[in-house]
């Protein structure tokens, strides 16, 4: 017989740390790549860390990193990165501005969604 607890609000300290905010934002950034070679993802990873390991002044949180070659979605190579953020506008400017001048870009799109908590429970499990 199953003897776990599943209570609406966090009764302890390690539940108050798994708890979602009411309302998260991810904004995802798709680069349309040219080409896809061995040192494609080291030089966007390298730019992810120099230019948003020192936010500027924008709050987020880096979610995922990956690229998705021709086929899976489109006929496009695609680098994507995907943030949580409150502020979309600022964010948006700072992406803009550090990777206009990616040389191994065609276009940069990005996809906005925002997301409301229903509902949420905690439980524990003893093992």
């Amino acid at each position: 017989m199953d003897n776990t607890k599943i209570v609406q609000e966090p009764q302890t300290q390690y539940e108050e740390k798994l708890a979602q905010e009411n309302y998260n934002i991810n904004v995802a950034f798709y680069i349309h790549l040219k080409e896809y070679n061995n040192s494609v993802r080291d030089e966007l990873e390298k730019r992810l860390s120099e230019v948003f390991l020192f936010s500027k002044g924008v709050e987020w949180k880096f979610d995922s990193f990956g690229i998705e070659k021709a086929g899976s979605r489109g006929k496009d190579i695609l680098g994507y990165f995907i943030f949580r953020t409150a502020n979309v506008s600022d964010l948006q400017k700072l992406f803009t501005k550090e990777f206009a001048d990616y040389k191994n870009a065609t276009k940069i799109t990005c996809s906005v969604a925002e997301y409301k908590k229903i509902d949420e429970k905690f439980f524990e499990v003893e093992l």
